[in-house]
């Protein structure tokens, strides 16, 4: 029997036309290209944005550009499991972390999989790592303080539970030791904390995990970890996994401190998985979503109402500065973002003033809603008065002959200079930082040399301490300097003073 060129032809045609994919394009597709922790699809028609991918081998991977004939993906894992031709699944699912109190006491990765060797985690519960920020009516003015034990930022840059605190400076100035000093602080306060660690070397991060074990603050603290080893789609997802854990507390109603380590390295990271994407690169070769992606982020920490449970994130982001300039690319899109900066000078560390606070730079756009009010009655006058000094310290270079005033300026600017110098690893209690900011603020300490401050200041607390333990702890309890209270604090001050100038 005889068939022709075009009854064949057409018979091919009609069967193209009516076939169907036994496994449809839209949920499956297959790997082009690989390499640098990014793969290009093809097919996954109906991928969505953030889309979580399986890759075979049990990697994970996150969809990142949809192209018109490609879909864009970074792989979360091992990327060397993974070459040309391999199928990759849809999950229908966005990219999302295991959350809940089982986290707590472990060292994790942005996947929230354990690298403690500590076993399994077991929690059933995970949640989405990008969420809408909650909106205005959701959230209420921040008015609780979270006491850092810092007497420097207590005093003149108060964080309130709610509050997103830039901490900035070159590397090796302090930045890292002032979080860590306040993840100790909140022992005792309820505050859940979370550590997120961008782009460290692992040999910090295990310093950071051993200060923290001895100090008892891993029993309330989660490490999320994406070392400088990872790849950057790793380091990319860190920060916002560790929201997704702070948002789970947060849902129940109780207060969070998280601190990003550092967000500098989290841009670079992004723009090295922009870049290998073909993402248009702009200013500094940084991609022009690089702001945004830091305030999506950033806009997450939050005070909520009473009638959304009352819970708070606060955000302590850490931005590393080079040579001092806050005024590039990255360090003004996050001050631009946050509530104030903590700004930490080579120059103050170098000269032995630790922590090294910028006192003129660094700012709290709360400010005394975040103060008690024995902080606030003791620290009123701190700030203008070292400013006053600083002035008076460079106008003196030039003279030797001071004036009365002048000297007065720089023996109480010194003196509070030595109140404000504070080891690592050993945040003030509340009444204690009262204490020292109020022998300070009224002159108590000016007629002595600097070198003699932290001894007279033991020893008057420590007086305090056998002679009105009760003073104290009400200090400790109300938060309120009352004129009893006042009155008993310069009589001890008075009293022990006496003792040391007879000694």
């Amino acid at each position: 029997m005889d068939i022709k060129a075009n009854e064949i032809s057409a018979l091919i045609k009609e069967e193209i036309k009516n076939y169907e994919h036994k496994t449809e394009n839209a949920d499956v597709g297959t790997v082009i290209t690989v390499g640098d922790g990014i793969a290009l699809i093809y097919g996954l028609e109906k991928a969505m944005l953030g889309e979580l991918l399986v890759f075979p081998n049990d990697v994970y991977g996150m969809v990142m550009n949809l192209e018109p004939d490609h879909v864009g993906a970074v792989i979360l894992g091992d990327g060397d499991k993974i070459k040309e031709g391999d199928m990759v699944k849809k999950t229908n699912r966005v990219m999302e972390v295991p959350v809940g109190d089982k986290l707590l006491g472990r060292v994790v990765n942005p996947l929230c999989q354990p690298i403690d060797g500590l076993g399994p985690i077991e929690t059933k519960k995970t949640r989405p790592i990008e969420v809408i920020a909650p909106g205005v009516i959701k959230r209420k003015s921040v008015d609780t303080p979270l006491m850092t034990g810092i007497k420097a930022i207590d005093a003149i840059t108060p964080i309130g539970r709610g509050q997103r605190e830039l901490i900035i400076g070159d590397r090796q100035t302090g930045k890292t030791a002032i979080a860590i000093d306040t993840i100790i602080n909140q022992r005792d306060s309820g505050v859940l904390c979370i550590y997120v660690a961008i782009g460290q070397k692992n040999s910090t991060v295990a310093q950071i995990v051993d200060r923290l074990r001895v100090h008892h603050a891993l029993d309330y603290t989660v490490i999320v970890s994406a070392n400088a080893s990872e790849s950057a789609p790793m380091q990319y997802i860190a920060p916002y996994a560790g929201c997704a854990i702070a948002e789970e507390w947060l849902s129940q109603g109780k207060d969070v401190l998280i601190v990003y380590d550092d967000l500098s390295k989290h841009a670079v990271a992004y723009r090295a998985l922009s870049l290998l994407l073909k993402r248009s690169p702009g200013r500094e070769a940084y991609p022009g979503d690089i702001f945004y992606l830091h305030s999506r982020l950033l806009e997450r920490a939050c005070k909520l109402n009473d009638e959304n449970g009352g819970g708070s994130i606060t955000a302590l982001p850490i931005v590393e500065t080079q040579a001092g300039d806050i005024s590039a690319y990255i360090p003004t899109n996050v001050i631009s973002i946050t509530d104030g900066q903590i700004f930490l000078m080579t120059d103050l560390f170098n000269a032995g003033q630790r922590p090294a606070i910028d006192v003129g730079l660094s700012v709290s756009r709360v400010g005394g809603a975040a103060q008690y009010s024995a902080m606030k009655s003791v620290s009123s006058s701190l700030k203008i008065d070292l400013a006053n000094y600083e002035e008076m310290k460079s106008f003196s270079q030039f003279g030797s002959d001071l004036d009365a005033s002048t000297l007065k300026i720089i023996n109480h600017g010194e003196a509070l200079q030595e109140i404000l110098k504070q080891d690592q690893y050993k945040p003030c209690s509340f009444e204690r930082e009262v204490f020292e900011l109020f022998i300070g603020k009224n002159g108590y300490l000016d007629s002595y040399p600097k070198e003699k401050v932290k001894e007279i200041i033991d020893g008057a607390y420590e007086y305090l301490s056998v002679n009105h333990r009760e003073t104290i702890e009400s200090l400790a309890t109300n938060k309120k300097l009352t004129p009893e209270i006042e009155s008993v604090l310069r009589s001890d001050i008075e009293g022990y003073l006496e003792i040391y100038n007879n000694r």
